[in-house]
C-alpha cells in the first residue's frame, strides 16, 4: 500500500507538470489531458423521482447486454483454443490483421451511407464548434458533407479516438447531435465487433469498449427521457453516463470499484446515488445468468480462482474429504536423481512434501520444497553427490538467493529443458537444506470452510493435512508475540518469558491463574506423520 501510494504521487506530480505543458497546445494529439478524463460537471445537477423508472432500465439492459456478452466471448475463445490456438502463432496474426481490417472497412463505409444534418443552434458561450473537421476531436464532424454547415452524426463517434468519442457521449447541452437510427446502428456493429475481438493476440482491455457500448444505448435512453420528460431538465450525457456504468456492472459484475472509478472520471458527485442504482440492478440481473467476465475467462484457462466465500456444502465437509481421492507424492530427504526427474515428469504439482524414516520405521515430515526449486538443483547440478547419506553444513554457499528466483520476464524452467548424463541420473541429491521446514498444517477433522478462508486470506497453494495432534506442546496468544524492550536491543525479549518468570515466582509460594481469551490463543500440538 506504500508504494502504491507513493507511486500514486510521483504520478499526480508529473501529470500536474505536464498539463502546463499540453494547455498552450505543444502536445499535439494527446490533447490537453488531466485528472479528469471526461468531465461533465456542467451538466445536469439535479433529478427528479420521474427519473428512476429509465435510470432502473438501463440497469437491466446493462445487465441483460452484459451477461448476454460474457456468454458470446466464453463460447468465442472456447472456439478460439479448439481450433485457431492450436495452428500456430501466424493463424493468430491473421486474425487480429483481418478483424482489422474489418473494423476499419466497416468504420469508414458506414458513416458514408448517413446522410449529414444541418447543425443545431447551440449556445454563444458553450465552446462546442459546429462543424468539426475529420481528425480533429471533438463534436459535429463533417465527413464528405454538402454544405459547409452540416455535420454526420456517425462520423462523430467513428472517426474520433475512443476517449473522444465517450466524451462526445457523455457531453452536455448537445440536444439532437445524435439520431436514434445512428446510435442504434453503431451499437450493434461495436458490440459485435467488441465480442469478436476480444480474446484476440491483442493487448486490449474491455474498459472503455464496455463504456462505449454503455454510453450508446445509455445516450438512447436520455433521448427518450428528453422526449417524454419535456418540462424536466433532463440530459442526455447524464443518461450516457449511467449506461455506461451499468454495461461495466452487468458484464465485469464491479460494484464499489466501479462507483468511485465512474464518480472519478467524471467529477460529478451528485450523481453518486444514480451510479450505485444502476450498478446493482445490472449486477443483480447479470447474475441472474452467469458469472463476470473474468471469472468466466479464468475458470476457461484453468486457474483456480476461489470466491469470497467457502460454498455451504463445504462447512459439512472436513480437510480428509477434500483429499482422499488423491495420492500423495512424497520423496525421501536424499533422493536418486533419476526418481526426482520421473516425479517431475509424471506430476505437474508446485510443491513436495519431504518426508525421512523415523525411529520406528514410520515417515515423518519435515518439510516442502518447490517444483521450482528442485528444477534449479537439477540444472545447477553441483549439489549431486555419490552417497546416499544426509551432506553436511556449508551446502547452501554454492548458491545464491536470484538462482531461486521466477524471472518475471518467461514462464521459469522446466522438467524438459534439463538433460542429466546417465551417470548423473545415478547419484543422489540432499533435499533438507532447500526445504521449507515448516509449512502450513491442518489437522484431517478441520473444517473445509476453515480450510477455505486459510487459502483465501493467506494466498496459499497448498496445505498438509496430517492426522489430529496426539498432545499439546504449548499455547500461544497475542501477548506472547509482543516484545518488550528496556532500551538494550540484548536484553530484547517476549513479553510471555517474563510472565512466565513472574508466574514460576508465584507458583513457588503459591498457585497463580492466567486466564487465555480463548479467540485469542493458539495451541501448539505434537504431530508424527
Amino acid at each position: 500500500m506504500w508504494r502504491v501510494f507513493f507511486t500514486s504521487a510521483v504520478v499526480a506530480v508529473v501529470v500536474r507538470s505536464a498539463m502546463n505543458w499540453c494547455d498552450s497546445g505543444k502536445c499535439g494529439h494527446f490533447g490537453a489531458g488531466g485528472f479528469i478524463i471526461w468531465d461533465i460537471s456542467g451538466g445536469q445537477e439535479d433529478y427528479s423521482y420521474q427519473e428512476l423508472l429509465p435510470v432502473a432500465i438501463i440497469g437491466v439492459i446493462g445487465g441483460l447486454l452484459g451477461a448476454l456478452f460474457n456468454q458470446l466471448t466464453l463460447y468465442i475463445t472456447k472456439w478460439r483454443r479448439t481450433y485457431l490456438h492450436k495452428k500456430g502463432k501466424r493463424v493468430q496474426i491473421f486474425e487480429a490483421c483481418l478483424i482489422s481490417l474489418i473494423t476499419s472497412t466497416v468504420s469508414f463505409v458506414l458513416p458514408l451511407l448517413r446522410k449529414c444534418s444541418p447543425c443545431p443552434e447551440l449556445e454563444t458561450n458553450s465552446g462546442i464548434q459546429c462543424p468539426h473537421p475529420p481528425g480533429t476531436d471533438g463534436n459535429f464532424v463533417n465527413f464528405y458533407c454538402s454544405k459547409d454547415n452540416e455535420y454526420n452524426d456517425l462520423a462523430t463517434i467513428f472517426f474520433n479516438s475512443q476517449d473522444d468519442a465517450i466524451r462526445n457521449l457523455f457531453s452536455a447541452k448537445t440536444f439532437h447531435e445524435y439520431s436514434a437510427q445512428s446510435l442504434i446502428t453503431f451499437l450493434v456493429m461495436f458490440y459485435s465487433l467488441a465480442v469478436v475481438t476480444f480474446g484476440t493476440a491483442v493487448p486490449a482491455g474491455q474498459f472503455v469498449p464496455g463504456i462505449m457500448i454503455g454510453s450508446t444505448y445509455g445516450r438512447l435512453v436520455g433521448m427518450s427521457v428528453v422526449k417524454f420528460y419535456k418540462k424536466l431538465n433532463v440530459d442526455e450525457g447524464t443518461y450516457a453516463l449511467l449506461g455506461a456504468a451499468s454495461f461495466l456492472g452487468g458484464s465485469m459484475r464491479m460494484t464499489v470499484s466501479l462507483c468511485v472509478i465512474m464518480v472519478e472520471i467524471t467529477n460529478n458527485l451528485q450523481l453518486l446515488p444514480l451510479i450505485m442504482l444502476v450498478l446493482l440492478i445490472s449486477k443483480a440481473v447479470g447474475d441472474f445468468f452467469n458469472e463476470g467476465l473474468y471469472e468466466e475467462q479464468a475458470r476457461l484457462k484453468g486457474i483456480p480462482l476461489l470466491d469470497s466465500r467457502p460454498k455451504q456444502v463445504m462447512r459439512n465437509m472436513n480437510a480428509k474429504d477434500a483429499c482422499k481421492n488423491q495420492k500423495v507424492v512424497c520423496l525421501p530427504r536424499v533422493s536418486r536423481v533419476v526418481d526426482i526427474v520421473s516425479v517431475l515428469q509424471s506430476n505437474k504439482h508446485n510443491g513436495f512434501p519431504i518426508v525421512e524414516r523415523g525411529q520406528n520405521g514410520e515417515s515423518l515430515v519435515i518439510g516442502l520444497i518447490l517444483r521450482s526449486h528442485l528444477l534449479v538443483l537439477l540444472q545447477s547440478k553441483v549439489d549431486f553427490q555419490n552417497t546416499p547419506f544426509p551432506c553436511g553444513p556449508g551446502i547452501l554457499n554454492r548458491h545464491n538467493f536470484s538462482d531461486f528466483v521466477k524471472p518475471a520476464s518467461s514462464k521459469g524452467k522446466s522438467i524438459d529443458d534439463i538433460h542429466l548424463t546417465d551417470e548423473e541420473l545415478g547419484l543422489y541429491l540432499d533435499l533438507a537444506p532447500f526445504l521449507n521446514p515448516s509449512p502450513y498444517i491442518v489437522p484431517e477433522d478441520m473444517s473445509l470452510a476453515k480450510v477455505y478462508n486459510l487459502f483465501r486470506q493467506l494466498g496459499l497453494r497448498h496445505i498438509f493435512v496430517v492426522p489430529r495432534p496426539s498432545r499439546v506442546v504449548g499455547l500461544i496468544t497475542r501477548k506472547d508475540l509482543l516484545l518488550e524492550e528496556d532500551g538494550n536491543t540484548a536484553t530484547t525479549e517476549l513479553q510471555s518469558t517474563s510472565v512466565r518468570a513472574y508466574l514460576n515466582g508465584k507458583t513457588a509460594g503459591g498457585s497463580a491463574h492466567l486466564e487465555r481469551p480463548l479467540l485469542d490463543s493458539l495451541m501448539i500440538g505434537g504431530v508424527n506423520t
